[in-house]
C-alpha cells in the first residue's frame, strides 16, 4: 500500500504534537483552551489532556487547529 496514489509522503509528521508544541500552538493562536478545543470540536477536558500530556493529540487535529488557525504545519518550537 505504499505506492498507492492518495498517500502523501513527508507531508504529515508521523508522531503526536508534544504538549510543549499544543501550548505554544495555542498561545500563537491567542486562545483560551476552550476556545482552542471549540476550534477542533473537542472540549475542553479534552485540550487540556493534551496540553498537560495525559492523552496525546491526533496529528489530525493539530493539522486542523494549524490550518484554522493560520500557523504552519506541522508547528514545532524551535
Amino acid at each position: 500500500m505504499a505506492n498507492h496514489p492518495n498517500r502523501v509522503r513527508g507531508e504529515i509528521p508521523e508522531r503526536s504534537p508534544t504538549p510543549e508544541e499544543i501550548l505554544a500552538a495555542r498561545e500563537a493562536a491567542g486562545l483560551s483552551q476552550t476556545a482552542a478545543g471549540a476550534r477542533v470540536h473537542a472540549p475542553l477536558r479534552t485540550w487540556q489532556d493534551w496540553e498537560y500530556g495525559k492523552s496525546r493529540m491526533p496529528v489530525a487535529a493539530m493539522h486542523l487547529f494549524c490550518i484554522l488557525s493560520d500557523l504552519p504545519f506541522p508547528f514545532r518550537i524551535s
